[in-house]
Order: C-alpha cells, then structure tokens, then sequence
C-alpha cells in the first residue's frame, strides 16, 4: 500500500507532463514573441488602462 502512495502521484505527473507534450505537438501555437529591445513595443498591451483621473463630483 505504502508503494501505492509513493507511486500514484508520480505516475500522475508523468501522465500530466506527457499530455502537455501530446497538447503542444497537436495544437502548434503562434511563434513566441521576438526578444530584442524592441519587443515591448511590438506586444500589444495586455489589459486596458485604468480610469482616465477623478470622477466628476456629484452637484
């Protein structure tokens, strides 16, 4: 039983890092993005920007 515990978990892992390797050979993604000085400027931004300042008071 003692095996099962220490085994279970390991087989487990292998089965999750095998089906990552069958999930990037099946669905090729786009090519990762460049690295150089200009590739913070050729990535579009991520998330939209905060509030543009306060909001207007009320009357």
């Amino acid at each position: 039983m003692a095996m099962l515990a220490v085994l279970i978990p390991v087989l487990m892992l292998g089965v999750v890092l095998a089906l990552g390797r069958y999930e990037d050979l099946l669905l090729p993604g786009a090519d990762p993005a460049p690295d150089g000085p200009d590739a913070a400027a050729a990535r579009p931004p991520t998330s939209s920007p905060g509030p543009a300042g306060t909001p207007a008071s009320s009357p």
